[in-house]
């Protein structure tokens, strides 16, 4: 891997420098409420003016051209500045992606301007009540009309729903097909007619997240990313950078932990040698995931099945970094809301993006070669 900074060290000292004068000095409103979704489409709005809201896109998109190496000191920046949460994710991390290995020049010129600049969210809509990390057995139908596409049945635990504008998924085009067979990945608008979209109510009161029920709604031809048929393929690429870097980056742990070794040095008992070694723990790990970035932005090839090792490695290194900072602040953790929040939100990480057992057995069948459980 390349270990040399310099490069990226004058974008670095931009990037901070912006920060420092545009950061809100009084945290947001959650993204995942009506009032703070808006506030939050207001901030990209705002990242879009000084081109920092999809540096690695290229300039005709909304980009900067920034390199691999450019995108993760942005990130490091970014988290280290305590800026807000990107309610754009879906769209820039998972769907932008897609498009530029799948999909068409026109799709690209189409969606992605309006999608760096929060003009547009996008809600991810692929889990089903049968179908969540066995995307394989999902039900709702695409078929096939005169100029497009007419989708039928129900979405759950789409996130962003709520509130966002658009969405995109795969559906089932083939029902006679195999399960990894006659699927086609579709973009639609979440106000269409016959999108029926109902928050889902958490214990948190917070609701972005939503079930979607289609009821024979038109979709053109258009809105097809990738071939007909061949919806599994465009999937695996939009779960290799869910799994991957882009979702999760190197600069979101290293900033936490590097909070959480100031929370320690606050709050600690010096004779608890334990919770010394845990925040220890969790800091090396951190640093060990920032090598991993350079190491995969480094890598002429596919990283393909290797995203299943990031997914495990970031979900359940988000859950021992909260656990750690919830036991220093012992009874004051009930108090303490950004830890707090951070540790619940930290609980979904091994759930989401593929469950954490799956993807263990996606690194053994896939990286290490063992043989697939029989049943």
């Amino acid at each position: 891997m390349d270990l040399d900074l310099s490069s990226a060290e004058p974008f670095r000292a931009e990037v901070r420098a912006w920060l420092r004068a545009h950061v809100p000095a009084v945290p947001l409103p959650s993204l995942e409420t009506a009032e703070g979704f808006a506030a939050h489409r207001a901030w990209e709005r705002e990242l879009h003016s000084a081109r920092l809201s999809v540096v690695s896109w290229p300039a005709r998109y909304g980009g900067r051209d920034a390199s691999p190496l450019e995108w993760l000191v942005f990130e490091e920046e970014y988290y280290a500045a305590g800026a807000p949460g990107r309610v754009g994710q879906n769209g820039i991390n998972l769907l932008a992606p897609t498009l530029f290995a799948h999909g068409t020049p026109e799709q690209l010129e189409r969606i992605l301007p309006p999608m760096a600049s929060g003009e547009v969210i996008w809600a991810q809509a692929w889990s089903e009540p049968g179908a969540g990390s066995d995307l394989a057995s999902l039900r709702a139908t695409a078929t096939r009309v005169d100029g497009g596409w007419r989708l039928n049945g129900q979405k759950t635990w789409s996130s962003r729903a709520a509130f966002a504008d658009r969405g995109f998924g795969p559906f089932r085009s083939d029902p006679g097909a195999e399960r990894h067979r006659g699927l086609t990945y579709l973009m639609f608008p979440l106000d269409a007619e016959g999108v029926t979209r109902r928050p889902i109510g958490r214990i948190d009161g917070k609701p972005a997240f939503a079930e979607l029920f289609f009821d024979d709604v038109f979709v053109p031809d258009a809105d097809v990313i990738g071939e007909p048929g061949a919806g599994w393929k465009v999937a695996m690429s939009t779960t290799g950078n869910e799994r991957g870097l882009t979702l999760r980056s190197p600069g979101r742990f290293t900033a936490a932990a590097d909070r959480l070794v100031e929370l320690w040095r606050e709050r600690a008992d010096p004779a608890d040698t334990a919770l010394r070694d845990r925040v220890a723990d969790a800091w090396i790990r951190a640093r060990a995931y920032r090598l991993k970035g350079f190491e995969t932005i480094s890598r002429t090839d596919d990283v393909g099945a290797g995203s299943s090792v990031n997914k495990v490695f970031w979900s359940e290194l988000d859950v021992a970094l909260h656990e750690t900072a919830l036991d220093l602040l012992g009874p004051d953790g009930e108090l303490a809301g950004e830890w707090l929040e951070g540790y619940v939100f930290s609980l979904a990480g091994p759930i989401y993006a593929g469950t954490n057992e799956i993807q263990r057995n996606v690194i053994a069948e896939r990286l290490l070669g063992l043989p697939r459980e029989r049943r």
